[in-house]
């Protein structure tokens, strides 16, 4: 069984066909997920995909726990939009998001994005498009734990560059 079919899975049911966004604390195994979203269309050709994990260290210190809070129902919603969007610019066929909460440790899986669609280039671009809008749009807080203590995590200015790219203002400050 898929992680994302897990219990206590939170699923967007906004779209029909099978579920695109899952906020959830389980983990996630990128071949069930993959093999899930294929599984939905014979006229797939490309997949394209990519995986976050928490990392150690950011901005020069060290990272001993990551914790990841939202707004269930509001999220999804977002997300879920954010497809919507991609679906409107490029010639996909589909696409899932997973992205965990709760408490992760380094190298913990945080998220996923995958993309399929007849050719790669609409997956290669449709899945940076998701990761810059999701990296500076989705409505999640992370907090770190550090030697220093517990800190936020701000917005970056280079992700909202990235988002600039596809003519979107980013609205972080």
């Amino acid at each position: 069984m898929s992680a994302s079919a897990s219990i206590g899975a939170s699923v967007s049911a906004s779209v029909s066909g099978p579920p695109r966004v899952f906020v959830q604390t389980a983990d996630f195994d990128l071949a069930a997920e993959i093999a899930a979203l294929r599984a939905s269309n014979s006229a797939i050709g490309a997949v394209c995909s990519f995986i976050g994990t928490v990392r150690d260290r950011n901005d020069g210190a060290d990272v001993a726990s990551m914790e990841l809070e939202h707004y269930p129902g509001m999220t999804e919603k977002a997300i879920e939009a954010m497809i919507n969007e991609a679906h409107r610019r490029f010639d996909i066929l589909g696409a899932r998001v997973i992205h965990r909460i709760g408490l992760l440790q380094p190298l913990e899986q945080i998220m996923m994005v995958a993309v399929v669609s007849a050719h790669r280039g609409e997956s290669f671009q449709a899945c940076e498009f998701l990761m810059d809008y999701l990296k500076t749009q989705a409505p999640f807080w992370k907090k770190e734990q550090t030697p220093e203590g517990a800190r936020w995590v701000d917005a970056r200015v280079a992700d909202d560059k990235a988002l600039a790219r596809w003519g979107i203002a980013a609205t972080n400050g």
